[in-house]
């Protein structure tokens, strides 16, 4: 057994097959923000020549390439290569994150049995990708569609505030947080709050249209931002439930 896993130390797992070669940039910087990338692998049948758009992303990232033979026509051995090799990964290696890169909800089971043991996983993937497969992640971030730029955050659509609202799932998340970290002030410290929702589950503002937690919040007009200099040049954001006009 390994000693006990680092969560600065990420093991990358891609499915090519379910995965766009040309956000691999963006990958690679986000997960920077968690550690450092020590294992970084790619698993499909690279005789395909859908996959010819993973060579120079192969290079430029230090990638490995795992080839796996089509066994059967229609199917494929890489999802399962992929398995086995996370499982000895988990039990071999100092790795407290894994990234899968895929949209397959067939690798739900890994995620859960990888958390389980009580490694953070980070999940990419497009928006096709199953709800399952996207909660049951640490975190889950939605990727471009191919050919945009490497180094962009994800593409989303100008956000609608009124889906927004409508959406009872979001609005519950977010009232729970701030609720639960409701000083004597009233207010909530926003990095609290963040915390709060990442641990329910697999949550980014960014899925939602916005950069920032706070912009989230500033947005939707049942919360209010309120944000203090803390006197040594930084903001401190804090957020609150609106009062309504009656209200002392």
């Amino acid at each position: 057994m390994p000693a006990a896993a680092s969560p600065d130390n990420i093991a990358l797992l891609i499915d090519a097959d379910n995965a766009p070669a040309s956000r691999i940039g963006f990958i690679i910087a986000e997960l920077a923000s968690y550690g450092v990338v020590n294992i970084r692998r790619a698993y499909g049948n690279w005789k395909k020549p859908e996959l010819g758009k993973w060579e120079e992303a192969l290079h430029e990232f230090a990638i490995q390439p795992m080839q796996h033979f089509d066994l059967v026509k229609g199917k494929n051995a890489s999802d399962m290569a992929l398995l086995i090799e996370a499982m000895d990964i988990l039990y071999t290696k100092n790795i407290g994150t894994f990234c899968l890169v895929s949209s397959d909800c067939d690798f739900t089971p890994l995620v859960l049995r990888l958390r389980a043991e009580g490694r953070q996983v980070i999940g990419f993937g497009d928006r096709r990708a199953p709800q399952p497969f996207v909660s049951s992640c640490t975190r889950f971030l939605y990727l471009n569609e191919p050919g945009t730029a490497k180094n962009a955050t994800p593409a989303v659509a100008p956000p609608d505030v009124s889906i927004l609202k409508g959406d009872a799932k979001l609005m519950n998340m977010l009232r729970n947080a701030v609720e639960a970290n409701v000083g004597d002030d009233g207010w909530s410290a926003l990095g609290g709050v963040g915390q709060h929702l990442s641990n329910q589950g697999s949550f980014d503002s960014r899925n939602h249209g916005f950069g920032k937690l706070s912009d989230l919040f500033n947005a939707i007009d049942c919360f209010e931002v309120r944000r203090i200099n803390n006197g040594s040049g930084g903001i401190q954001c804090s957020v609150r439930r609106r009062l309504k006009k009656n209200a002392t």
